[in-house]
């Protein structure tokens, strides 16, 4: 069943951090990675080469949806919508990043209270932009490789 393009809009809203319209090749990576894909920086280089119909080096939500739509399938947006319930669920406050104390709270209910040491790792483990705290795309990116790492696949 293919995706629908309204699920794909809001998967690229997410991505598209300064709303402009368009995504950078880092916010395509992130929104890539999020979807379980594992592109190396040379094969993003490329697809954002091959989307990027007007040249204009960024990708438009029409050019992403002209390439990804035809292949995408209702999995990995069903994924895509299972991890942000995941994410909101540690997302307390709903701001949109997860603090130390927000994974920690989170843990701690599920039976699975961290030590100092532990949160402070994760966090970093997690924390690309180093700001303290876990955006979305950060927590999609881990729990991407934390299952590829556990079901030892690459999803290419």
């Amino acid at each position: 069943m293919a995706a629908s393009l309204s699920q794909l809009r809001d998967i690229f809203a997410r991505f598209d951090m300064d709303a402009d319209g368009s995504l950078t090749i880092l916010e395509l990576a992130a929104l890539l990675r999020s979807l379980g894909l594992k592109p190396s920086g040379d094969q993003v280089h490329v697809l954002l080469g091959n989307m990027d119909a007007n040249g204009n080096g960024l990708v438009e939500f029409d050019e992403l949806a002209s390439v990804i739509l035809p292949d995408m399938n209702e999995d990995a947006l069903i994924n895509q919508e299972q991890l942000l319930e995941v994410f909101r669920s540690f997302d307390r406050d709903g701001n949109g990043y997860i603090t130390a104390a927000e994974l920690a709270g989170a843990m701690a209910k599920m039976g699975q209270p961290l030590t100092y040491k532990e949160l402070r790792d994760m966090i970093k483990e997690a924390d690309a932009d180093g700001d303290g705290m876990i955006s979305f795309n950060e927590f999609a990116t881990v729990m991407a490789k934390s299952a590829s790492d556990i079901f030892g696949k690459s999803f290419s």
